[in-house]
């Protein structure tokens, strides 16, 4: 395995053309529980340390409820990454999961750099949009048990339910396959001090 700081992932995608207008897109990718949005938001912070936000868009916003993954793709890419890309303004509307309605809308700049990050912000649909792929994994049982712990056992039906959609996504567009790096996000590995991320050679 490698060990890679946190700093160097920010470099080296702040490396790469964007080609979604002046934005470069990093997708952070993987099944449910993996440690995505933990990801995410370390990479954030990791930015905001060097005075260069990134902001993050997370794709629980845009889920429209259990069975709404398929959908997904298709919102971030008509809201956010295509109007990036045409130097338009790009938005979206946050779900309500409660009500099971959309809420207010929420503006995203047009910065250098943007963190999408949601099981299927990967997809082939959202494939041209970005600058770089991360999947991020751990085993089925530490992810179930991260989703129960944080949602309660009562939601084990739904978080089965969104497995299923999942495992389907995934197999179609083989998203693991197209990515950039792999991280693995089993809390048993050795990761540093420093908080930086295990990447799976």
């Amino acid at each position: 395995m490698t060990i890679r700081p946190l700093n160097d992932l920010i470099a080296a995608l702040r490396r790469r053309t964007p080609v979604t207008g002046r934005t470069r897109v990093l997708a952070v990718d993987g099944p449910s529980g993996s440690g995505k949005t933990s990801l995410a938001a370390r990479l954030a912070n990791a930015a905001d340390r060097t005075g260069t936000p990134i902001p993050v868009v997370h794709l629980d916003d845009i889920y429209p409820g259990w069975d709404g993954l398929a959908d997904a793709p298709g919102l971030l890419v008509d809201g956010v990454l295509r109007p990036l890309r045409d130097r338009g303004p790009a938005a979206y509307h946050r779900w309500d999961w409660e009500r099971g309605e959309w809420a207010e809308r929420h503006d995203v700049p047009a910065t250098d750099a943007l963190i999408v990050e949601g099981v299927g912000s990967g997809a082939l649909a959202c494939a041209p949009f970005l600058t770089m792929l991360a999947w991020v994994d751990a085993p089925r049982d530490v992810r179930m048990a991260r989703g129960i712990d944080r949602d309660g056992e009562t939601y084990r039906p739904h978080w089965e339910r969104w497995a299923v959609q999942e495992v389907a996504m995934f197999a179609a567009d083989g998203t693991r396959e197209r990515a950039d790096l792999r991280i693995d996000g089993d809390p048993s590995e050795p990761h540093s001090r420093d908080r930086e991320v295990v990447l799976i050679d």
